[in-house]
């Protein structure tokens, strides 16, 4: 008899559960999807757009790779892509303080003291979460780097 009780308890106290969890999972689904996601610098080919320089949704922006497409070593490659950064996040309302993660793509693993030596300290005293990767074959546009990053507003 008790152990049925505690069945019969145990089905009523889950369902109950199962119906708060519901609720509160549709009301966070209710809060996003009124977020509209805003595209920066949206590139095109053949009047069809391809991608963005930048997007931003729900309080984080989103940064496409920059490369440096022009004669330089890594060091000068490496200021100018980080320029880029800088400028894509402050059209979008941000920061190099307030980025949270940055990949970097090299198309040689041999710069990657010369890339850190510019990129130390772009990003305040806080530096963002980073991964570094060689790339098989370089990167597009035959520049020596190329990143991307996540930040906040």
């Amino acid at each position: 008899m008790k152990t049925e009780r505690r069945s019969v308890l145990k089905r009523l106290f889950t369902s109950l559960i199962g119906i708060a969890g519901a609720s509160t999972i549709a009301k966070a689904a209710v809060s996003t999807s009124t977020t509209e996601k805003e595209a920066f610098n949206v590139t095109k080919h053949q009047d069809v757009p391809l991608f963005s320089g930048s997007t931003k949704y729900n309080g984080l922006i989103f940064v496409a790779g920059k490369g440096a497409h022009f004669d330089g070593d890594i060091k000068a490659h490496t200021d100018h892509v980080l320029k880029e950064l800088e400028t894509e996040l402050k059209k979008a309302g941000s920061s190099m303080e307030k980025v949270l993660k940055v990949n970097v793509y090299l198309a040689d693993l041999g710069d990657y003291k010369s890339m850190n030596e510019v990129y130390k300290g772009r990003f305040g005293n806080k530096p963002p979460v980073r991964t570094t990767v060689a790339t098989y074959g370089g990167v597009p546009g035959d520049s020596l780097v190329e990143m991307d990053c996540i930040a906040y507003v």
